[in-house]
C-alpha cells in the first residue's frame, strides 16, 4: 500500500505538471528507489492451470435490462473563483478534498497553485476519465485491432448494453486494480470476456464476468456447488482474477503475455516462448505462435480501450459513469429467500440478482452463521432497517427428497407449485418422471396453506392470495410458440391474449408473459357464482352415493387439491357416509 501511494503521487505529478522540472526529477528518483525496495516480484507458483476463456459466450440472463444512469451530482464549473468543497472520488485518498482555483487560466507551472497532485487527478466526476488516467500498458500495434474496432463500432446497441451493465461493477474493479498498482486497462477486460454479463457462460464452462472455468475457480477458492457459484460473485471473482493476473505478470514479465496466459493458460504461453527461444526468435506476444483466440485477445482489448477512450471517433456515445461506489456490502442471515432480501431492500429482484449472481436458487443457504450480500448503495441501510423490524419467517422454501420414478407433476401438486416453476428452480429438464433420487427445493407446506406464490412482471415475488401465476419467459433460439405453450401447460391462444399478439411468431430474446393456473386451482370449475359468507366458513359435508372429489369440489367451488389437503387425503377414493371438511 505504501509503495502504491508513492507511485500514485508520482503518476499525478506527471499528469499535472505542477512542479518544476528539477523537483519533478528529484522526486521521481526517490520513488524509483522506494519501488526497488518494496516491489520485489514474488515467485510464481509452479503448478500449471488453464483458464481457457473468451470463446463464444451463452447468455442465460435477460440481456435487455437497462439500469437507470446514476446521478453524477454537481458538475465542475468553469467560472472564476471556483470553490470545490468535496470531490466524490471514493477510494484511498478521495475523502475531504478541498480545491481552490483562483483563475481557470492558472499556469500549469505555477508552483504557488494550491491544487494538490491527487486533487488534480481526481477532479473528474466521470469514472471513464479516472480509467484513462491510469492507462499503463503499451498500445498493441497488431493489425487485428482494426478488425475488432469495426466489429464493436458496427454494433452500438451491443456496446451500449455492455457499458450499462458495467456501471454496477466498474467502480469497484477500478478501485481494486488501483490498490494493486495494476494498469486500469485491466478493468476493461470483462468487456471482452463476458460483455460484463454476470450470467455469461461459455462452451468451455467458463462463468461470470471474469469467465473462470471450474478448475481455475476452485484453485482460487471460488466455491461451486448446488447452492452457489462464486465464479459469478462480483467481489470474490474480481479478487481472484486480479490475483491470477498478477501471478501471470510475475511469471512472464509483460502484461500482454499475462493476458494471453489468462486466456490460454500459462502452460500454452510458456511452451510458445520456449519454442521461439530455441529457434532464436523473439519471445514477445506478437512474435509467438498462438491459438487464434489468444492471438486476437490483446488486440480485442486494445480495440475496447480505443473505443472507450475516443468513442466519437467510432460514431459511438458512451454513457457517463459516476466515479462513486454503486454498491455496498451488508450482512444477512445465513438462510433467507432472495425475494425477501429484495423486498426488504426495496429494490426489484432482478437488481438483487445482478449484484449477487452467484445465487441460482430462490433460497440462500450458507454454511456460515451469516453471509455478505451486495446491495445498491442507497438500499443498504434500507435493508438493515427493514430486516431489524421484520418478524415473519425469512424462508418459505424447504428441501424434498424426490424418489426415482416419482412423477414431476405429482411433486408440483403436492407442494402447491407450478410444474414449470418447479423445473426452473431446480434446473430440471422437461422430463415427466425423476430419473434418479434427487433433492429438490420446494415451497414450505405452511406457506402453501395460507398463500400462493405469484411471480409478477418485474420478476419480484409477492405472497398474496391468487388464482394465477404470471411468469416472464425469454424465448430461446429454436423455440416456437407451440413448444413454449406445451412447456407451461397452457394454450397458444392464452399466450397470444396475455401478450396482445396477433400471430404465434416469436424470435430469440423476446419476452412473453405466461399466465399459469395456480396448482391448487387446476381442477376448479369455470363457474363464477359468488361465495356467500357462510360458504367461506369451515363446514362438514357428508359424502353421498355417486359423489366424487371432483363433483364435490365443483359443488363448493373449491379445488380438488384443497379438498385433499383439508382432509389429509393422498388419494381420490371416497366412501358414501364419509365426512369431508370444506373451507
Amino acid at each position: 500500500m505504501g509503495t502504491q501511494f508513492f507511485l500514485r503521487i508520482g503518476q499525478s505529478i506527471k499528469t499535472c505538471h505542477l512542479l518544476s522540472r528539477a523537483r519533478h526529477t528529484s522526486l521521481l528518483f526517490s520513488l524509483f528507489f522506494f519501488a526497488i525496495i518494496f516491489n520485489t516480484p514474488s515467485h510464481a507458483e509452479s503448478n500449471t492451470i488453464s483458464n481457457v476463456a473468451g470463446d463464444e459466450i451463452i447468455i442465460f440472463s435477460d440481456d435487455t435490462f437497462k439500469p437507470a444512469i446514476r446521478d453524477l451530482g454537481s458538475k465542475l464549473e468553469t467560472n472564476k473563483d471556483l470553490q470545490i468543497q468535496k470531490n466524490p472520488r471514493g477510494g484511498r485518498l478521495g475523502e475531504n478534498l478541498e480545491i481552490t482555483i483562483k483563475d481557470k487560466n492558472v499556469s500549469a507551472t505555477d508552483e504557488s497553485s494550491t491544487i494538490s497532485f491527487e486533487q488534480q487527478a481526481t477532479q473528474h466526476d466521470d469514472l471513464w476519465q479516472r480509467i484513462k488516467n491510469g492507462y499503463a500498458m503499451p498500445d498493441s500495434t497488431s493489425a487485428l485491432t482494426n478488425k475488432h474496432e469495426d466489429w464493436y463500432s458496427s454494433r452500438p446497441d451491443y456496446v451500449q448494453r455492455m457499458v450499462e451493465r458495467s456501471q454496477r461493477y466498474l467502480f469497484h474493479i477500478v478501485e481494486e486494480v488501483e490498490k494493486r498498482g495494476m494498469p486500469t486497462e485491466i478493468a476493461l477486460l470483462p468487456m471482452i470476456e463476458s460483455a460484463y454479463n454476470p450470467k455469461a457462460y461459455s462452451k468451455s464452462s467458463a462463468s461470470g464476468i471474469w469467465q473462470f472455468i471450474p478448475s481455475t475457480g476452485k484453485h482460487f477458492g471460488l466455491k461451486q456447488n448446488w447452492w452457489v457459484d462464486n465464479r459469478r460473485n462480483i467481489t470474490m471473482a474480481t479478487d481472484a482474477a486480479l490475483t491470477y493476473l498478477q501471478k501471470l505478470h510475475a511469471m512472464f514479465g509483460a502484461w500482454d503475455l499475462a493476458l494471453a496466459a489468462y486466456n490460454a493458460g500459462e502452460g500454452t504461453i510458456g511452451r510458445a516462448i520456449e519454442r521461439n527461444r530455441k529457434l532464436g526468435l523473439p519471445t514477445d506476444y506478437e512474435s509467438l505462435s498462438l491459438p487464434d483466440e489468444t492471438r486476437n485477445y490483446v488486440p480485442k482489448l486494445q480495440a475496447i480501450k480505443n473505443l472507450m477512450t475516443h468513442p466519437s471517433n467510432y460514431g459511438l456515445e458512451i454513457p457517463t459513469i459516476a466515479n462513486t461506489p454503486y454498491f455496498a456490502k451488508v450482512t444477512a442471515p445465513a438462510r433467507i429467500d432472495t425475494h425477501l432480501v429484495a423486498k426488504l431492500a426495496e429494490i426489484n429482484h432482478e437488481e438483487f440478482l445482478a449484484l449477487n449472481p452467484s445465487y441460482d436458487r430462490p433460497l440462500i443457504n450458507s454454511e456460515h452463521e451469516s453471509l455478505e450480500l451486495l446491495l445498491p448503495i442507497m438500499a443498504a441501510q434500507t435493508f438493515r432497517t427493514n430486516l431489524a423490524s421484520y418478524e415473519k419467517p425469512l424462508v418459505n422454501w424447504q428441501t424434498y427428497q424426490a424418489k426415482r420414478g416419482e412423477r414431476m407433476d405429482k411433486i408440483a401438486s403436492k407442494f402447491g407449485i407450478n410444474l414449470a416453476q418447479l423445473r426452473d428452480v431446480n434446473d430440471l429438464s422437461s422430463q415427466a418422471k425423476m430419473k434418479k433420487s434427487t433433492t429438490l427445493l420446494v415451497p414450505k407446506a405452511d406457506a402453501n396453506d395460507s398463500t400462493s406464490l405469484t411471480v409478477i412482471e418485474d420478476n419480484e415475488v409477492d405472497v398474496e392470495p391468487s388464482s394465477k401465476q404470471t411468469v416472464t419467459h425469454k424465448v430461446k433460439k429454436g423455440e416456437v410458440m407451440q413448444s413454449i405453450a406445451k412447456y407451461y401447460g397452457v394454450s397458444v391462444k392464452q399466450i397470444l391474449a396475455a401478450n396482445s399478439l396477433r400471430n404465434s411468431k416469436v424470435k430469440a430474446g423476446q419476452l412473453l408473459n405466461i399466465e399459469l393456473a395456480d396448482t391448487n386451482e387446476l381442477s376448479r370449475s369455470k363457474k363464477t357464482a359468488s361465495k356467500s359468507k357462510a360458504s367461506e366458513r369451515k363446514k362438514t359435508y357428508t359424502v353421498k352415493r355417486g359423489d366424487t372429489l371432483h363433483s364435490i369440489a365443483e359443488k363448493f367451488d373449491v379445488a380438488v387439491a384443497d379438498l385433499k389437503r383439508w382432509n389429509k387425503k393422498s388419494s381420490s377414493h371416497i366412501k358414501p357416509g364419509a365426512k369431508l371438511i370444506i373451507q
